[in-house]
């Protein structure tokens, strides 16, 4: 009877030992959703890519699912809302809402931090070359297409016409990129704005059913005293010959498209997915899928954050030597 109890008890604790050594079995992995923007744009294939990257694929961890959004100011607040992990959302965007300083939203959206720089996404205002339209003034009571609504184009076009005092002297039009161009070359637009990198495949369509010209943002930002307003824009040209018929170098401004966080993703998969990614072969893979994505680089990890980094990310760019 004794020999049958120690006999019972011991097979008890073998079990319990084996069950113990193999905890993950029959575990889902964990699944995080990685925000973009619309279908098409620079947003979403950013994070198309990184769901779709090899070593990202083979993570038994956790499975990460790209979703398009509106862009950058709706990523900020699903983000923040913990409806997405990840997402991408340009710097000033994630410095105002961190002040409580957006246009028509005084809420505090604090739970979205930094994990890194992807690339710089440049205002480009186009319009006809015989347009006679110059400068931002010269849009007023002309009809432009200004992003979608909830878009990081949408928001700083009505960010950089208010501080001109244009915003409520044109006919605005909310649309995308495409539907934009479209719409401008059926005579149906006066001009369209895009903030995103270059070259834009919308310009670029424009450009094939109309002799296009870009305007010099550069000029009205600095005699405006904006950069001194908002200082996470900077300057940039956009070269010459990018696209069809603009053969000079243009003037701009951009600001930084970043790779955020919600607070409470594990700093173990931030660092994770940052050591997966910020590799030559990650970064291979990443500017194999566009070539905008050619900015992203070790050295830039941390360019254009004016904000808090994620704790996972700052583990990884003070072992880079970055912080």
């Amino acid at each position: 009877m004794k020999l049958s109890l120690r006999m019972i008890l011991t097979a008890s604790a073998v079990l319990l030992a084996c069950t113990l050594a193999i905890p993950s079995v029959g575990l889902a992995a964990e699944r995080i959703v990685f925000g973009g923007g619309p279908a098409g744009g620079t947003f979403q294939i950013v994070a198309n890519s990184i769901q779709t990257y090899g070593p990202v694929k083979a993570a038994k961890d956790y499975r990460v699912k790209a979703q398009s959004s509106a862009g950058s100011v709706e990523n900020l607040r699903k983000v923040n809302a913990g409806k997405m992990q990840f997402g991408v959302v340009y710097s000033g965007h994630l410095y105002l809402g961190r002040e409580g300083k957006l246009k028509n939203d005084g809420r505090k959206y604090e739970d979205v931090l930094a994990v890194a720089y992807l690339y710089g996404a440049p205002a480009q205002l186009v319009v006809r070359k015989d347009s006679g339209i110059t400068r931002v003034q010269d849009l007023k009571g002309k009809k432009v297409g200004v992003g979608n609504a909830g878009s990081g184009a949408f928001a700083n076009c009505e960010l950089f016409f208010a501080h001109l005092g244009v915003w409520d002297k044109i006919e605005r039009n909310a649309m995308g990129y495409n539907d934009a161009a479209n719409a401008f070359g059926n005579k149906q637009l006066d001009a369209f704005w895009l903030f995103t990198a270059f070259p834009s495949g919308a310009v670029m369509m424009a450009a094939r059913t109309n002799a296009i010209d870009l305007v010099d943002l550069n000029k009205d930002a600095a005699e405006s005293g904006f950069y001194e307003k908002y200082p996470y824009f900077t300057q940039v040209e956009i070269p010459a010959g990018i696209y069809q018929g603009v053969d000079e170098g243009v003037a701009s401004f951009q600001d930084s498209a970043l790779w955020v966080a919600n607070a409470e993703v594990s700093d173990e998969i931030v660092y994770d997915l940052l050591s997966k990614l910020y590799t030559d072969e990650g970064l291979a893979y990443m500017a194999g899928q566009k070539k905008t994505f050619k900015e992203m680089g070790v050295k830039t990890g941390i360019k254009g954050i004016v904000t808090p980094l994620h704790p996972g990310a700052e583990k990884f760019w003070k072992e880079k030597g970055l912080l």
